[in-house]
């Protein structure tokens, strides 16, 4: 019923959404549907992969040129990027989102950080993080800069993805400004992907050079890369369980409370822009 009712509602039962003649055999065989893991798997009636194992030899697809070059930045980013400057001398509130485990809302979090020579800096708060959007489609140069908390670093890192919902912008997040251009940057060389930066050398990486989203690497290679890139979060010290999806769902504009944006920090709950610092009272 879970597969019949949604093939019904997008309007595409005729060839999907059962196990019936004339319809697609795409299947997968398991023995648990809590674990969910697949002993087999049919596709249009063939088996595709067992045990693990593929089984089908994939043809390589040629992409166009035009679709490799999604990444334009202005120029190369610096670690001055990403410096939030205070509003004021003295005490600032900040608006911070704030990562929930597990989902996609966030929480619109407020902080008070004390600017160091019209900067604000990160020292001495505990998970807190900065969060910044590149405009990367048309090369703008356009920087937004933001807090959040949730990740748990404790090292000097960055971790960027050009996968943000729904933009798909460049988007990073960092304890360490010349980790978060490094990273930049490398995402930059290799046309879009993910990459974590600690003490400003790469430490993992998955090229996901079409479009920036799409990887032209068997899906086991892909896979072994992204699993190094969740190693390498969590040698940063981040707890989270889904690094990466909280990571580009932090652009989303759409679902509550706080998100980025390449035109600055929208409360998502008024439908407004909001300063990412104003002066404490």
């Amino acid at each position: 019923m879970a597969t019949l009712n949604t093939a019904e509602h997008f309007g595409v039962a005729r060839d999907v959404g059962q196990i019936a003649p004339g319809r697609y055999a795409d299947l997968l065989l398991v023995r648990d549907l809590e674990s969910f893991e697949a002993e087999a798997v049919f596709a249009r009636g063939r088996l595709a992969a067992e045990r693990g194992r593929l089984l089908l030899d994939l043809p390589r697809y040629i992409y166009p040129e035009r679709a490799k070059t999604s990444v334009h930045l202005a120029r190369p980013l610096r670690p001055e990027d990403f410096v939030v400057r205070s509003p004021a001398e003295g005490k600032a509130r900040v608006h911070v989102i704030g990562v929930i485990e597990n989902q996609a809302p966030t929480r619109h979090l407020e902080m008070v950080l004390v600017s160091a020579g019209g900067e604000l800096r990160l020292d001495a708060v505990d998970d807190l993080a900065k969060v910044a959007l590149v405009e990367r489609h048309r090369g703008s140069g356009r920087i937004q800069m933001g807090f959040v908390s949730g990740f748990g670093f404790k090292e000097r890192c960055a971790f960027g993805s050009t996968v943000a919902h729904d933009s798909h912008h460049l988007i990073l997040v960092g304890t360490d400004e010349a980790s978060m251009a490094a990273a930049g940057n490398e995402l930059a060389r290799v046309g879009g992907g993910q990459v974590v930066v600690r003490d400003g050398r790469v430490t993992a990486l998955v090229e996901l050079p079409i479009a920036g989203l799409i990887s032209e690497e068997r899906a086991e290679v892909v896979a072994e890369k992204a699993r190094r890139v969740l190693e390498a979060i969590r040698d940063c010290g981040c707890t989270l369980n889904n690094a990466n999806m909280q990571l580009s769902l932090l652009a989303l504009v759409v679902i509550p409370e706080l998100r980025i944006s390449d035109l600055g920090l929208v409360d998502v709950s008024r439908m407004a822009f909001i300063p990412v610092a104003e002066p404490a009272v």
